[in-house]
C-alpha cells in the first residue's frame, strides 16, 4: 500500500475539505491510497470514517496526529484557532513529533503570521517541507469544493498539490511568495473586509427596519445594485429571520479581524473603519446576555439590535 494522504482536524471546515478528497477521487477510493485522519474529538473522526466506509472508501483513523504524519507523505491540517493549532502542532504526540525528512505539511488554518513562521521553521529544522495555505470560504464552500487557497512557502509543494488536492477542495489557488506569512496576510485582508461588510450590512438592515422599510424589499434592492454581494444574498434572508446557524462562527470571524487590525497597526496603515467593525464583532462575541460566540458571524446583527434597544 502506498502512503496515504493525511488530514488533521475534522471540524466545520475540515470535515467538508477531507470529504472532497474522497469524493473527487484523490484518495480513499482504494487500498492503494487511503485517507488517514485524526481529530481532537476522536468520535468525529470515527463517524467520518464510518460514513465513507459505507461507500467502500478507505479511511483510516489514527489515535494521534503524530501517527498521521508518520503514515503519510502529505498531510493537511485545518484547526480552528491559534491555540488549537499550537497545541496539536507542539504536543509530544502532535504534528511536529511525526515530521522527518521529506514529510510535507500543508496548514490551512487562519493564524497569526508569527504562528505560521514558527511552524515553518520547526518543520524545516526536521527536514520537512511546509506550505501555508489558509482558505477564503466557510462551511458551504468547503462542502462544495469552492474554497480559495492563499498560499506561501514551498513552491514545489504548492505545484504538486494544486493540480489534484487543492483543486478537489477549491475553485482557485493563489501562490504569493516563497516566504511564509504572505498567505496569512492575504487571508487577514480578505476576512477583515468580509467582517466589516457584515457589520455594515447588519446596521443597514437594522436601520431599514427601524424606519419602517420592508427588509425583504431592501434585501432585493441591495441585490440589484452596485453593492450586491453573494454574502449579502445568502445571509440577508437568514438575518431577517434571526437564523444564524454557524457556517463561520462569530468567535472565529472576530479572531481574524483582531489579527488583521494588529497587522494594520504594525504596518502603519489607516484601518479605522475595519477597527470599528472589529470592535462591534468583539462586543457581539463577548456579550453574555446574547451568547453569540458560536453562532454564525451574521449574528452581529443581534448585537446591533440590542444596542438599538
Amino acid at each position: 500500500m502506498s502512503a496515504g494522504i493525511g488530514f488533521i482536524g475534522l471540524g466545520i471546515m475540515g470535515d467538508g475539505m477531507a470529504a472532497r478528497l474522497i469524493t473527487e477521487g484523490v484518495c480513499g477510493q482504494s487500498a492503494d491510497k487511503p485517507l488517514v485522519v485524526w481529530n481532537r474529538t476522536q468520535s468525529k473522526a470515527i463517524a467520518f470514517a464510518e460514513k465513507f466506509k459505507a461507500t467502500g472508501s478507505n479511511v483510516i483513523v489514527k489515535e494521534t496526529a503524530k501517527e498521521v504524519i508518520e503514515a503519510c507523505e502529505i498531510t493537511f491540517s485545518m484547526l480552528s484557532t491559534p491555540e488549537a493549532s499550537r497545541a496539536v502542532f507542539e504536543h509530544e504526540s502532535g504534528v511536529l513529533a511525526g515530521v522527518s525528512s521529506g514529510k510535507k505539511i500543508v496548514d490551512c488554518a487562519t493564524l497569526a503570521e508569527e504562528d505560521m513562521k514558527r511552524m515553518n521553521a520547526a518543520v524545516l529544522s526536521k527536514g520537512g517541507i511546509f506550505l501555508e495555505a489558509p482558505v477564503s470560504g466557510s462551511k458551504g464552500p468547503a462542502l462544495t469544493g469552492t474554497l480559495i487557497f492563499l498560499c506561501a512557502g514551498d513552491k514545489t509543494l504548492f505545484e504538486e498539490t494544486e493540480v489534484t488536492m487543492l483543486k478537489a477542495m477549491g475553485k482557485a489557488s493563489h501562490f504569493f511568495s516563497e516566504e511564509v506569512g504572505y498567505g496569512t496576510r492575504a487571508k487577514l485582508v480578505v476576512n477583515s473586509l468580509m467582517g466589516t461588510m457584515m457589520a455594515a450590512y447588519a446596521e443597514g438592515l437594522a436601520l431599514s427596519d427601524a424606519v419602517g422599510l420592508d427588509q425583504s424589499k431592501m434585501i432585493e434592492v441591495i441585490g440589484q445594485g452596485a453593492i450586491q454581494s453573494p454574502m449579502y444574498a445568502l445571509k440577508g434572508p437568514k438575518m431577517a429571520k434571526h437564523d444564524h446557524a454557524p457556517n463561520f462562527p462569530l468567535k472565529h470571524a472576530h479572531k481574524d479581524m483582531k489579527l488583521a487590525s494588529d497587522m494594520a497597526k504594525d504596518a502603519g496603515v489607516e484601518y479605522s473603519v475595519m477597527d470599528s467593525a472589529e470592535m462591534l464583532l468583539k462586543e457581539a462575541r463577548e456579550d453574555p446576555s446574547l451568547n453569540l460566540a458560536d453562532e454564525d458571524f451574521s449574528a452581529v446583527y443581534e448585537k446591533v439590535l440590542n444596542k438599538k434597544a
